[in-house]
């Protein structure tokens, strides 16, 4: 029974508050809520970090902070007003977790390489060298490494708020379609902070929100939209030199200069701003399915 139709003989403020198929809050106050303790948890995490003298936050500090702040919110909402057990939202742990996420990785691989091969084919950027051409070793190790363990704290974070939380939430008082959207505008929104954010970038984001739910839609878990996550940021910046969402201070293997027409290139926001991350959204979403078609889920 969908939250939008209220079971009869019940009080108004029941139908307000309630879901009519159980006792817990209705998905839109429980989103709220979780908002809520996100707040709360962002503003006891950031006074501590500020008494510990560490408020001016690198990018790895910054994660490791939402790393706490989404995943405790999301746990206390999940347990709490939920009613439903952490690892239900997608986080079971059995042999096909290690491979999705590598998959997903190996699929965006797949995605970013396209994405560059078709705009160094039509002139749009200028191979510049590798990072080992300007900096030591151990400053390309170091700068790889690092960012790698940042975007597995991203990957983390937004799909277990996002494709997680938000998504799975929404469809649980509406349904499935208007949950993958709405969960997928919102990450677009999020995202507008960004620098070089823009609504055309918005409604990039908005697609690669889809496009990582339908990993989720497949697996009936967040394993495979991590491994996506995790792999799109970290091809798209520290192998192929992109900006990823904006953020151009990212160590980067591959230098680039990027110059062709902004509307499909997407400029100084990367490729999710430009039209050519529409094709490579749709081979990503065809490897998917054929890495899940045999999948009995």
């Amino acid at each position: 029974m969908s939250e939008l139709q209220p079971r009869r003989g019940r009080s108004v403020l029941a139908q307000i508050f309630l879901s009519p198929d159980e006792p817990r809050l209705r998905a839109g106050w429980r989103l709220l809520i979780q908002t809520i303790l996100m707040f709360i948890f962002g503003t006891i995490l950031g006074v501590i970090a500020l008494f510990l003298g560490i408020l001016d936050l690198n990018s790895l500090w910054g994660q490791i902070l939402n790393f706490f702040i989404i995943t405790g919110s999301v746990y206390v909402a999940r347990r709490w007003l939920d009613k439903r057990s952490f690892e239900s939202l997608g986080l079971k742990l059995d042999r096909h977790t290690l491979l999705d996420i590598l998959a997903g990785i190996a699929i965006t691989f797949l995605q970013m390489g396209f994405i560059y091969i078709v705009m160094l084919g039509l002139g749009w950027l200028t191979f510049q060298g590798f990072a080992w051409q300007f900096d030591p070793v151990d400053v390309v190790i170091r700068g790889v490494l690092s960012f790698l363990v940042v975007f597995i704290f991203v990957g983390w974070n937004e799909e277990l708020l996002s494709r997680g939380y938000h998504l799975q939430t929404i469809a649980s008082g509406l349904n499935l379609f208007w949950g993958v959207v709405i969960s997928s505008a919102i990450f677009g929104l999020l995202h507008l902070g960004n620098p070089n954010a823009t609504w055309v970038s918005a409604a990039g984001i908005f697609f690669a929100g889809v496009f990582l739910a339908y990993g989720y839609i497949r697996t009936k878990q967040l394993w495979l939209p991590i491994g996506l996550h995790i792999g799109w940021n970290f091809f798209e910046g520290v192998v192929f030199g992109f900006p990823v969402s904006g953020l151009a201070d990212i160590y980067k293997l591959i230098r680039i200069q990027v110059h062709g027409p902004e509307i499909w290139t997407g400029g100084a926001f990367g490729p999710e701003a430009g039209l050519i991350v529409l094709p490579a959204l749709l081979l990503g979403a065809l490897l998917i399915h054929l890495y899940t078609v045999r999948r009995s889920i």
